[in-house]
């Protein structure tokens, strides 16, 4: 009897964490009124609707070499990274920005728990990519939210 998740189970868990990260920057697009907040979360959304593409061609078969067979079960400790905060109207700009970094820290590190159950290969390589890139959108959102957090003043 497995005892955890299998492969096709934690990719059809990462198509629902990009969909879910897509709705959260189409949301929070919404609610900031900075030009440049807008434009990122705008980003934000088509990467993570890309993930979501790649991650469906994973589980459709599309990639092959070193595979792992949709029926393998693996333990990526998953539920660590699954419950998120409630996106609220009346958040501060500021915790907008913590709450993205969050988001994108958890799924950087779900793509790294996922490239570590691979061997060398393109499977491990193209989850390593998605975990970099993640790490890239959490370093935008850090940015963001020091500049609204620590404005910089006249004095310096």
């Amino acid at each position: 009897m497995p005892s955890g998740p299998t492969v096709a189970e934690v990719l059809r868990t990462g198509i629902q964490r990009e969909t879910e990260s897509q709705k959260l920057y189409t949301d929070l697009g919404r609610m900031v009124t900075d030009p440049q907040a807008k434009y990122v979360f705008t980003k934000l959304f088509r990467e993570e609707k890309r993930h979501q593409e790649i991650l469906e061609g994973f589980l459709a078969g599309g990639i092959r070499p070193g595979m792992l067979k949709p029926d393998d079960v693996l333990d990526y400790h998953i539920a660590e990274h699954l419950n998120q905060p409630d996106v609220k109207p009346e958040m501060s700009l500021p915790d907008i920005f913590l709450l993205a970094a969050n988001r994108e820290k958890m799924s950087n590190e779900f793509y790294l728990g996922l490239a570590a159950a691979y061997p060398s290969g393109q499977p491990k390589r193209l989850l390593l990519k998605l975990a970099s890139q993640e790490l890239g959108h959490k370093q935008k959102m850090e940015t963001l939210y020091a500049d609204v957090a620590f404005p910089q003043t006249d004095g310096g």
